[in-house]
Formats: structure tokens, sequence, C-alpha cells
């Protein structure tokens, strides 16, 4: 069983694991860099997605690359973290969400591994977009933890880097929207192709334009993670030992049609 952790904002690194190293995959898609080491025996991966420092926007980064690396690693399970900005005021920021749809609001990310290859058109479903199994475990974690945890939500993608409009965020809010952020799309999508168990945990850092009563700053979701860090590790920690080793979702069944190797 190897687990990984994709970082987002505010989240760069993992102390949990230990016996760590830096790792480089290469792929047809591009570099990848990650953390490797083990927590309580588990192998476990752990890959910054905006890069150290926080380099890439939301709309630069390689999502191809980072989720081909996990697949070329053999990873079985993912559990990303994502900061986001809430369509509602009944979600409070330092909410943690444990989101089970998406509306993809992105204009020109490439957004599949599957482009017609040899003349191969492939169809994925997703009607569930989150691994169920893992899901599960990310709320038996929460439990554990004693991390609460809102069981579901609807994560809206934007393309960004901008913050959205509030006439953008009511359209959001009316599509049936919860939570607005500018990584989950493509990420998710390709971890489905690529056969990967994925699940989000949302972080809530601030209501959304036309919800806030002041302006959107990166500096305000910055503080807010910085505050929700020590809470939020406790939870991944829980999350990596309540991942079955076995699983009877569906996630893997796009897995036949993965022909990538790096070369």
């Amino acid at each position: 069983m190897k687990v990984a952790i994709i970082g987002g904002t505010g989240v760069y690194n993992q102390s949990l694991m230990d016996h760590t190293r830096e790792i480089v995959v290469d792929t047809i898609f591009g570099q990848a860099h990650l953390q490797h080491g083990f927590y309580r025996g588990r192998e476990l991966f752990f890959l910054a997605r905006h890069g150290a420092g926080h380099a890439l926007p939301p709309h630069q980064i390689n999502y191809r690359a980072n989720i081909s690396a996990l697949k070329e690693l053999g990873i079985d399970a993912v559990i990303s973290t994502a900061a986001v900005g809430s369509l509602h005021r009944n979600i409070i920021p330092g909410s943690r969400v444990l989101i089970d749809q998406f509306i993809d609001f992105t204009k020109t990310r490439i957004s599949t591994f599957f482009e017609g290859e040899g003349g191969k058109v492939i169809h994925v479903d997703f009607t569930e977009p989150y691994c169920f199994e893992i899901r599960a475990a990310v709320l038996r974690a929460g439990a554990k933890a004693g991390e609460k945890l809102v069981n579901g939500g609807c994560y809206v993608c934007a393309e960004g880097p901008r913050f959205e409009t509030p006439a953008e965020i009511r359209m959001m809010a009316g599509w049936g929207g919860d939570l607005v952020g500018m990584t989950n799309v493509p990420e998710v999508t390709l971890a489905r192709e690529a056969g990967l168990c994925y699940a989000t945990v949302c972080l809530v850092t601030n209501f959304a334009a036309g919800i806030s009563a002041t302006p959107l700053t990166h500096e305000e979701v910055l503080e807010e993670m910085a505050r929700g860090k020590s809470s939020l590790d406790r939870l991944l920690a829980a999350c990596v030992e309540e991942i079955p080793e076995y699983r009877s979702c569906r996630c893997r069944d796009n897995a036949a049609h993965w022909p990538w190797t790096k070369g």
C-alpha cells in the first residue's frame, strides 16, 4: 500500500514522515518533485501542488506530470488538500469539507490524458467523482482525531489566478456550488483516468467575493491555513492509518486504458 498526499496552498511539506528523501520523477508530461518517507511503516509520498515556496499559480501547475508521476510510483490512494472560499454564510472560515462533487469552470487547462491516441475514444464515468472508500477513511480519521468534517459539498473550480467577481459567486452558488477554488480540476479528473483512489479535504479560508465584508487577499488565505496547519496534520496522519489495504471501489477500472510510460 502506497499513499500520497497532495498539499495545496499553505501545505508545502509533511512533518509526519520519517526517513524522508527528495525524489524527482520524469514523465512524458514533465518532471514532478516529491518527498518520500514512511509513517508508522506505511510508505508515504508528499507532493506540493504549487511547488517549493508556492512558485506555481493554479493555471500553470503541471497536473498531468503530477498525476502521471503518482501512477508511475505505484500509488494506491491519494488524499489532497485545497484552500477554498465559501459560497454560503453557513459554511464559515475554518470549516473542513470533504467534497463529493465538482463543477468545472476552468477555461484553458488540459483536463484529460485520453486524447484519442490510436483512434481510441474513452469516456470516463464521473457519477461519483471522489473515491467512496477513501472518503469513508477520511471520515473515520476525523472522528478518531477529533477533527470535525462536513461530509459532502460541491467544489466549483475557477480558472484563476484572480479571485472571482461577486456576480460569478452568485452564479456558482445558483448552480449548486458550496465552495470555490482554483486547483481541484483537472487534478481529480486525471486521478480517475489514471485509476487512482482520490479524495479531497477542503479548508475554508474565507467567504467568497460579495459575501466577504472585505476585499479578498492571498495573505488572509495563508493566515487561515497557518492557523489550521497542526490540526490538519493530525487529520492527515489519521487518514494514512485509516486507508484500507484492499478496496472494492471502481476507481481502478480505468487503469487498463493507461498506455503511458516515461521515455
